[in-house]
């Protein structure tokens, strides 16, 4: 007879109906806005048709073995990362809010974005932005965003109603659940983002200039291989684009059935975060090529990755191509999906954490927990200063906190608890692609030495030169103090008393017959398992 898997209280912890529906999630989640405008332009600085072999080593040696890294903790510990964490060792608690915290504040802006790619799709129509590369720039920060620096809460009305949107439609899929909000909507617009965006590329290929564009992206530097920047920069990409280290995958995994094959998911999660990226630099290379052969007055010097490419190069382009005004809706709704699937896995990080800590239902821990960040994102990012908010907030967060507290997990993890055995057994308890020796090197070894390079040097680079020139009180609050809040509160929260778990002190109980399980942990470092009452029964029948 089952038992189901409980994180305290009456209710069952919540499921994916099927590991299909997961890895749509997973991939969801791992498709963001950074594939899109992140990787093309990181791949064509540094070595072009070059990068894809560090960024192939990096996806195996680095990208997967954490992505597994994540899988194993939340589905053998069966809670968010707090919880998970917290049943691991009572002092390890804090890392796992760190992770949450982490995830609030880039929520906060994140959603913003989204907002941004709303309204341009509405622009799309008309092209209100203009004909040129210059005109589009100038509509951009002047005229959509009237951007401006330093302190302060202007408020632009127009983001601020989309961004209520964009929160109450966020909102609306987690108060759903996990299988019929978040499993439901992964399996309608993760589909819906890809046709759409295969579209978009074929018809990029077949734009006057589209070849020029594309052998600027693939024609190979082979020399840059020697240069370890080049190297950071493709662990750093893996890294931040298949959404690991800072509680999601995690999360994910703990809403898995016991009997999931976790492995060959995150085989499939990772090359198909991978392939997207590729044929993301295929349409944005191909579409960048049309717009540097006509007049629209951008040269390649002029385009770039991030907001500018999606909001100031892309209209200019629009502008210029045929049947710009469709084609333009359909490059910002791509936006949207791919931001609101990220979106959705990140704020859930937060909400289960909440959930696990506190207890109550669902719904009331998606509106405790879920407006109080809408809030926040509706008073810092619909202003003209919110470009510069976001700006400081993505940079700190992601190079900063993201590497930062996923360096300090594997410490922990790996050296302090010496959990990699029973980590390795546990995926190779329920999965079909075993891990061994050379995925604890990966995660013991050689992740911790690339993530403490690029803190380092991070951290020396942001010292020595404010961030972009911005006011140094701004990057005080938003940079350093943000991050001080968040070590703060990560051990404020790691204080108050559990509510809503039970088994804090190890893995909860099994949700499965025990006999499945008998032989899991029998002996940690590769021994023969041992024969239980069940395995003797079975074999008399």
């Amino acid at each position: 007879m089952t038992r189901p898997a409980t994180t305290g209280g009456a209710k069952p912890r919540e499921t994916f109906s099927r590991r299909s529906v997961f890895v749509f999630a997973a991939i969801g989640s791992a498709v963001g806005l950074g594939n899109i405008w992140r990787f093309p332009f990181v791949a064509y600085d540094n070595g072009g048709g070059a990068f894809l072999l560090p960024y192939l080593v990096a996806l195996l040696t680095a990208g997967l073995p954490l992505l597994f890294f994540d899988y194993a903790i939340g589905h053998r510990f069966r809670g968010s990362a707090p919880l998970s964490f917290r049943r691991m060792s009572r002092w390890a608690e804090p890392i796992g809010w760190i992770q949450v915290l982490v995830a609030f504040v880039i929520a906060v802006y994140y959603a913003v974005i989204i907002g941004w790619a709303a309204s341009y799709a509405w622009f799309s129509i008309d092209e209100r932005w203009g004909q040129t590369y210059e005109e589009s720039a100038e509509f951009f920060s002047s005229t959509f965003l009237n951007a401006a620096n330093g302190f302060g809460f202007d408020f632009v009305p127009s983001i601020a109603i989309v961004l209520v949107a964009v929160w109450v439609i966020t909102l609306g899929v987690l108060l759903a659940g996990v299988q019929k909000g978040i499993g439901r909507t992964a399996l309608i617009f993760v589909p819906l983002l890809v046709v759409l965006f295969a579209a978009l590329v074929i018809r990029s290929l077949f734009l006057n200039g589209a070849m020029d564009g594309l052998n600027m992206f693939f024609t190979p530097d082979w020399s840059v291989l020697t240069q370890p920047a080049v190297w950071v920069a493709a662990y750093g990409q893996i890294f931040f684009s298949l959404s690991v280290g800072f509680g999601i995958m995690l999360t994910y995994s703990s809403y898995l059935k016991r009997k999931t094959n976790l492995t060959s998911s995150g085989l499939v999660v990772g090359f198909s975060n991978s392939a997207f990226e590729v044929l993301a630099g295929i349409g944005v290379f191909a579409t960048l090529g049309f717009l540097v052969t006509t007049s629209a007055g951008a040269g390649w010097d002029d385009v770039s990755g991030g907001p500018g490419l999606a909001f100031i190069a892309f209209p200019a382009l629009i502008s210029q191509m045929p049947g710009g005004p469709v084609w333009g809706v359909v490059f910002f709704v791509c936006l949207i999906l791919a931001g609101l699937t990220s979106l959705i896995s990140i704020v859930e990080v937060v909400i289960s954490s909440f959930q696990d800590k506190i207890g109550g239902s669902r719904t009331v821990a998606t509106l405790a927990i879920g407006l109080p960040m809408a809030v926040i994102s509706l008073v810092l990012m619909p202003t003209e200063q919110g470009l510069q908010n976001l700006d400081i907030l993505d940079k700190f967060s992601n190079n900063l906190g993201i590497v930062g507290i996923a360096l300090i997990a594997l410490i922990a993890v790996m050296f302090v608890l010496r959990l990699a055995p029973q980590l390795r057994d546990h995926l190779n308890s329920v999965s079909s692609w075993p891990v061994g020796k050379f995925w604890i090197f990966c995660l013991a070894i050689l992740t911790p030495i690339v993530l403490a390079y690029a803190l380092v040097t991070t951290i020396i680079e942001l010292v020595n030169e404010p961030y972009e020139g911005y006011d140094l009180p701004v990057i005080g609050v938003f940079g350093w103090g943000m991050l001080g809040a968040i070590l703060v509160l990560s051990v404020l929260l790691s204080l108050l008393p559990w509510r809503g778990a039970r088994h804090l002190d190890g893995p909860p109980e099994l949700d499965d017959d025990p006999s499945d399980y008998a032989n899991e942990y029998a002996n940690r470092d590769g021994l023969a398992p041992r024969e239980t009452a069940a395995d003797s029964t079975r074999k008399k029948a």
